[in-house]
């Protein structure tokens, strides 16, 4: 048994240093085209090479997402964008299209390419078919219980990939065409609109404009509004059954997002390998992923098919007990002041709360704000600016400062 990776989403370059610092093994990330996410903030070349860098000088990998359904006109295009990720010393392709697979071959034979679950891999006789062919990963389609990852295991030897936590699309692993059908944006080209999480009503053809709400009960109409995964209670049983990468959904989401959820699962299999056998969960770890914005967890298809279980119908709304609003750039440890980036207001007389990539949550009150330009300030309002306060305990770099709602 192998120690699995955790696999943290990078939408762009802060993200990628955020999940790397906070226990990424590995990222996973878009260049400008391609990619199934195109609306993330993604990678130019500079910044694809500046966090290939950084992953590298930390140990870490980075994998490239090609996974698009490619049209004629993009193939066309990939053999140079192929070669170009291959002299960034990227570590593997993520590709969905047997087309693109076997240029990626014949272009850059090197690169380890890892099956992207759009290709939707149920069975070990897929896997095996692909493991002949040169994949070196699958990452196994969503709609997998426990047994049957294991029965995948049982016959293959290549890496098998797993989603353990994040949104789930409502359509089969992903493919899907009402984004495409209802406004044009396909999201099996990286474009996806969510039309999964709109509002929907009937008309009944024989009478025109007279719109009726689809009610599942009395609560709602929200029939396509999936719970998020969350399989932090089954990091044991995935990973005896052979799972080599835990992946966390996301590139969309925030950097608090992806930074606490990468450091919630990053303890947690830590805490597992060290000793299985007296493995056992810790609360914090699910206060934490509280703290992050999400809908209603569930676990998907691991334990049994969710059925009606599987869909939120009182609110399309996330939620979350905390809310985020910076990131500290600097401590100075003589003074006691941080410097914080700052993404959503605050000021001087809350309660804020801080956590760092090796630090747990603490409490402390802000007594002064002093802006970029040295004035002190009662409310910090402008996002991304820099602002200094006293903190009364040292803090990390890249910790994150939130409050409790």
């Amino acid at each position: 048994m192998k120690r699995p990776e955790i696999l943290a989403p990078a939408g762009n370059l802060e993200k990628l240093k955020m999940a790397i610092l906070y226990g990424a093994d590995a990222v996973y990330l878009a260049g400008k085209s391609f990619g199934m996410r195109a609306f993330a903030g993604n990678f130019n070349e500079a910044q694809m090479q500046e966090g290939i860098a950084f992953a590298h000088q930390h140990g870490a990998k980075v994998y490239v997402t090609v996974n698009i359904f490619a049209h004629n006109e993009d193939v066309d295009k990939l053999p140079a964008y192929l070669k170009k990720l291959a002299d960034y010393e990227v570590d593997g392709l993520i590709i969905a299209d047997p087309g693109v697979f076997a240029l990626a071959q014949e272009v850059v034979p090197h690169l380890p390419c890892h099956l992207s679950t759009q290709a939707n891999t149920m069975n070990w006789r897929s896997a095996l078919f692909w493991q002949k062919a040169g994949i070196k990963r699958i990452i196994l389609a969503r709609e997998l219980n426990l047994e049957q990852i294991a029965g995948i295991r049982r016959h293959t030897e290549l890496e098998l990939e797993v989603f353990v936590h994040g949104a789930m699309c409502w359509a089969y692993s992903g493919r899907c065409y009402l984004s495409h059908h209802l406004e044009g944006r396909s999201a099996n080209r990286g474009q996806c609109a969510q039309a999964c999480r709109w509002k929907y009503y009937l008309v009944e053809q024989r009478h025109p404009g007279e719109f009726m709400p689809i009610e599942e009960d009395e609560r709602g109409i929200y029939i396509l509004n999936a719970r998020d995964l969350c399989l932090l209670d089954y990091i044991g049983q995935l990973t005896a059954a052979g799972v080599n990468s835990f992946k966390i959904e996301g590139r969309m989401k925030s950097v608090y997002y992806v930074s606490l959820v990468t450091r919630v699962y990053r303890q947690a299999l830590d805490a597992y390998w060290a000793d299985p056998e007296n493995f056992a969960l810790d609360p914090a770890w699910w206060r934490e992923l509280e703290a992050v914005s999400h809908r209603p967890y569930s676990t998907g298809f691991l334990v049994q098919n969710p059925g009606r279980e599987g869909q939120v119908f009182e609110s399309t709304e996330q939620v979350s007990t905390h809310e985020f609003v910076g990131v500290v750039q600097s401590y100075h440890e003589q003074t006691g002041q941080a410097v914080v980036e700052m993404r959503n207001r605050f000021a001087v007389g809350e309660k804020l709360e801080v956590v760092g990539p090796k630090t747990d949550p603490r409490e402390f009150t802000v007594t002064s704000l002093i802006n970029s330009t040295g004035q002190p300030i009662a409310e910090a309002i402008l996002v991304q600016e820099h602002v200094s306060m006293p903190v009364p305990f040292p803090v990390e770099p890249y910790s994150i400062i939130r409050r409790k709602k």
